[in-house]
């Protein structure tokens, strides 16, 4: 099963990205995005 989770920049905290993962997945997913506040590639991981 999957759930909803959102993506937040590590740099400014804006709220990004939204996109599902495994519910058994304990970590918290950190993905390379764009962000366009920041205008650069930043890490984005995943909020409570």
């Amino acid at each position: 099963m999957r759930k909803k989770v959102v993506l937040a920049c590590e740099v400014c905290y804006h709220r990004n990205y939204s996109t599902m993962k495994k519910t058994d997945q304990l970590h918290r997913l950190e993905v390379n995005k764009f962000c366009k506040t920041c205008n650069a590639h930043t890490v984005h991981r995943e909020t409570k």
